[in-house]
Order: C-alpha cells, then sequence, then structure tokens
C-alpha cells in the first residue's frame, strides 16, 4: 500500500512539470529577472564584486545564473532552473509529511503543493525562491536524520544542505535558527548539534558578511520605529496573509487553519519529536518579526517564508487525513482547485500569458532606443525594454540605476562619470498598473522642452533631450518622468519617485537637506 501510494504521489510532480512547460516562455519578464541576467554577463570577478560589496543578498543563485546565461541560456534556462528546483522540492514535501503523519498525508500534501500559488509562481518566476524551497527542505529532511542517528556523515551532510541554504537567501538565517532551537528544545544529541551549528557558524561567516551588505541597504536591524512589523497585530496579520497563499486564499483560510490545527494536535500527540520542528519552523520567524526593524522596500512578503510551507502542507495534510476517505478525498480536491483559482485571481498572467502586441511593442520599444540611443545614456530599473534592448546591440547602454534602492542608486550616478541623457519607461499592462490596458497616453513632463516621448503599444518611453551630466539634474528629471507615471496611475512610478527623493536626500544631506520633503521641494525647483 505504501508503494503504491508513493507511485502516486510522483503524479503530483509530473503534472507541475507538464503545466511549467507551457508557461516558461509565456508568462512575461519580470524585472527581477533583469536584474539576475544583467549581473550574470559580466565576468565572474564582477559578479563577485557585485555581490558581496554593492547587492548582497543570494550568492548562490547569481553564481548559477551566471553559468545559465554563460551557457546561453537566457531567461528560459533561469526559468527553467527554477522549475527544476520547485519539482525536485515535491518529493521533499513528501517525506517532510511522512515524518510528521504518514504516506496519506504525504500524497494530499503534494496535491496541495503543486496547486499552491506560491510554488507555481516561484517555479516560473527566475529568482531564488524555487531554489530556497528546496534547500531549505532538504536541510530539515537532513537535521531529522541526523538528530534521529546521528554520526558524523549524517551531521556533515546537514552542514552541507544548510550552507547551501544560507547562501541561497538571506532568510536563510531564519531557518538556521529553527534548527537551534529544535535541537535546543529536544535536548537530544545535543553536543553532535552543537558542533555542527558552529560549523555552520564558522564555514557560513562569508553569507552572513554578504547577508549585512544587504541588511545595510534596507535599513534592517534589531529594534522598533520606522519599519514594517514589529507589532503583534501586524505580524499576525503577514501570517494569515502567507497561510492564505500558501493554500487557497483567505475565504476559506479558516477551515484551512482548523485543519492545520488538527494536524498538529495529531503530530504533537503520536511524532511529538517532529512536530517540534513544525512549531519552531513556524515560532522562530514570528518572533524574529516581532523583534525586527524592517525598512519598507524589504518588508517580508509571503515567498520570505516560502521555507515553512513543507510543514504548514504537512499539517493541513494531516488534518485532512483524519476524515473518512471520501470526506478526505473531497477536501484534498476542493482545496486542490481552490488553490489554482486563488493563483489564477493573483498572478492571471501566468496561465493567459503575454498578449502578443505587447511582446511587439516591447520589440519595437527595445529597437527605437538602440537605434537612437548612446552608450551613456542613463537607464531606471531593470526593465525588460532595456534588456531587450542591450541583446539588441552590445553598444547599448550598461548603465542601469537600481530603482528600488536610493543607496545603491546615487552610488551608480556618482560613480558614472559625466551622465548622458536619463530614459525611463512606463508600461500601462502589467501587474503594478492600476487599469492594465494594451495602450497608453502620450504625456511629456515639465518642462516639456526638456524631454522627448515615443509611445509603443503599452509602453511610454520618456527621454531627456540633452544628457544630464550631474547626478542633481538626473535625479530633477528622473522625478518628473516619474510625476507622468503617477498621474497615469503606474504603480511603479510611486516606488521610483520615493527611491529618487530618498536619493536627493541623501545627495543633498552635505548642503543642509535632511529630510524628505525637503529634497521634494529641491526636486521641484
Amino acid at each position: 500500500m505504501a508503494r503504491t501510494q508513493r507511485f502516486w504521489a510522483v503524479a503530483p510532480a509530473l503534472a507541475l512539470a507538464a503545466f511549467l512547460a507551457g508557461r516558461l516562455t509565456a508568462w512575461p519578464p519580470h524585472e527581477d529577472e533583469m536584474l539576475v541576467l544583467t549581473v550574470g554577463r559580466g565576468s565572474f570577478t564582477d559578479l563577485v564584486d557585485t555581490v558581496v560589496h554593492r547587492r548582497g543578498g543570494a550568492p548562490l543563485h547569481f553564481v548559477l545564473a551566471w553559468v545559465v546565461e554563460h551557457a546561453g541560456g537566457g531567461l528560459v534556462g533561469l526559468r527553467l532552473l527554477s522549475a527544476i528546483f520547485a519539482i525536485a522540492s515535491i518529493p521533499l514535501i513528501a517525506a517532510l509529511t511522512r515524518r510528521l503523519a504518514d504516506e496519506r498525508a504525504a500524497l494530499v500534501a503534494t496535491v496541495l503543493a503543486v496547486s499552491s500559488w506560491v510554488l507555481i509562481y516561484h517555479a516560473v518566476y527566475a529568482r531564488m525562491y524555487s531554489l530556497f524551497l528546496f534547500t531549505s527542505a532538504l536541510s530539515y529532511l537532513a537535521l531529522l536524520h541526523a538528530h534521529r542517528d546521528g554520526g558524523l556523515r549524517r551531521w556533515s551532510l546537514w552542514v552541507l544542505a544548510t550552507l547551501l541554504v544560507v547562501a541561497t537567501h538571506p532568510y536563510g538565517a531564519l531557518v538556521l535558527g529553527s534548527q537551534v532551537v529544535y535541537v535546543l528544545t529536544t535536548r537530544r544529541r545535543l553536543r553532535e548539534g552543537l558542533l555542527a551549528f558552529a560549523a555552520v557558524a564558522v564555514l557560513g561567516l562569508p553569507f552572513w558578511i554578504i547577508d549585512r551588505v544587504l541588511a545595510g541597504r534596507f535599513d534592517v536591524g534589531v529594534g522598533s520605529g520606522g519599519g514594517q512589523l514589529g507589532r503583534p497585530d501586524r505580524v499576525l496579520e503577514y501570517l494569515a496573509e502567507t497561510a492564505g497563499d500558501f493554500s487557497a486564499g483567505e475565504v476559506v483560510l479558516p477551515a484551512v487553519l482548523l485543519l492545520a490545527a488538527v494536524g498538529a494536535w495529531a503530530a504533537w500527540r503520536e511524532r511529538r519529536s517532529e512536530g517540534l520542528l513544525a512549531l519552531a519552523a513556524v515560532v522562530t520567524p514570528t518572533a524574529a518579526f516581532m523583534l525586527t526593524r524592517v525598512g519598507g522596500s524589504a518588508a517580508p512578503e509571503t515567498r520570505h517564508l516560502i521555507f515553512v510551507l513543507p510543514f504548514f502542507l504537512a499539517l493541513v495534510a494531516s488534518g485532512i487525513v483524519r476524515r473518512p476517505t471520501r470526506i478526505a478525498a473531497a477536501l484534498t480536491v476542493v482545496l486542490a482547485a481552490g488553490g489554482i483559482a486563488w493563483a489564477w485571481d493573483k498572478t492571471p498572467s501566468l496561465f493567459r500569458g503575454e498578449p502578443e502586441e505587447r511582446v511587439a511593442a516591447r520589440e519595437s520599444a527595445a529597437e527605437w532606443l538602440t537605434s537612437t540611443g548612446s552608450p551613456d545614456d542613463v537607464l531606471l530599473g531593470y526593465e525588460p525594454v532595456f534588456v531587450a534592448g542591450q541583446n539588441r546591440d552590445p553598444a547599448f547602454s550598461r548603465l542601469i540605476v537600481p530603482r528600488a534602492d536610493p543607496r545603491l542608486a546615487l552610488r551608480e550616478l556618482q560613480e558614472a562619470g559625466p551622465l548622458g541623457r536619463g530614459v525611463w519607461v512606463f508600461s500601462a499592462w502589467g501587474p503594478t498598473s492600476a487599469d492594465p490596458r494594451l495602450s497608453v497616453a502620450w504625456r511629456l513632463p515639465r518642462p516639456g522642452s526638456a524631454f522627448e516621448a515615443r509611445i509603443f503599444g503599452p509602453y511610454l518611453v520618456l527621454r531627456s533631450r540633452a544628457p544630464t551630466v550631474t547626478p542633481q539634474r538626473y535625479l530633477r528629471l528622473a522625478a518628473s518622468a516619474m510625476i507622468v507615471g503617477k498621474t497615469l496611475g503606474i504603480a511603479d512610478a510611486d516606488v521610483n519617485f520615493t527611491t529618487i527623493v530618498r536619493a536627493t536626500t541623501l545627495l543633498g544631506r552635505g548642503y543642509g537637506a535632511s529630510s524628505s520633503s525637503a529634497s521634494a521641494a529641491t526636486i521641484s525647483r
């Protein structure tokens, strides 16, 4: 019976693979995917410098992206990598569920996993989150084996798996923290465990340094004030949103949480050791969010807790299989269908794909920019239009200013020397548009004589007529351009405008500018 259930547990993974095969090229390219590909185009030395000294974050993901880019894989290759790690996570979710419950629950958990928006979306989205899911699940599974059976080989495998986790994402520290809590709570093989944790702490030193770089960029630290979360109500609201994205959305969330509570109670009574690990995986990040100050642009989202997904689904599945077989099957089908419906509602373009008109418009915009552009043009954000231009013409500008990090944006501007024309792209179609449409209004910023504008379907491309030369002038013109984007209802313009205001604040501090309002006044002049 167990072998039959394990065989059927493969079916959800095959179904996910079949779906992903048609989505890798259909889903619209995302700016964050373009960032990774752009960074990966340089030499390996440049990559290390960018990750260690400028961006911080996810070194393993950047290295894999560098390999894919230099192998000629491009965006499709990078998305294929995400898909592979997502699919490979399914048997790990099943294995963890078997440790928490049984074979029937493992089958249910895999069905719920492949219908979860979090897994579906990040199986296509070419960032590090499916890799984070895979490495964290592998680390938890390795810990359970080492904690049960002990031995140098098993603990060494756990150390290796955990180093991969902390190399994948800064929140790998929360994974490690939850495992420390688990071993201290159970007080079993404590000496072996503490030696293994010490090994991770020492060997992972380069990753902790890289994480500090990222934390410094986004104002993350211990304490309260001026940040997101930090209060019980906000943390609980975030956790509820995450649980909804893990399952079938907000409407059925109370029922899902009830099932998870039943599963948790069963794990506590029947498999307490494994249940304590699930509890530690939830409680540790919750406590961390209560105590940590997180800057607004770094506020955690559902994807940051993807390492909790296997435990959450395992507990829900355990609660389901406590019902009679027919009721359990019906609950599984309903929640799986609800999960897919929720995924469609959150990201319809993941299922519908990108309109051909937008694809053609993006290529036309890239062609115009490459035919009329200069190598010193200043590009704001890792827009797919810009990356398409760079793919067309190696001489096209490589100077891209990050749009969500004022410190790094200002650093790029100051290090670039005399600046060329500023270029800004707005798309009226997409998840960040208040009213997604395939056309956009023609509009010039003020003063109109300083800009030129072109429309390509849903894209409005703005460019300054003359070189901006200095960071001050660039930021002033960029602010005017963002005001146009805000009037068009394009949400990215709000984020960009905030970045520009903060960068102006940083630039003007030596001249007495000490607040965003002062910077805004400077920009408007």
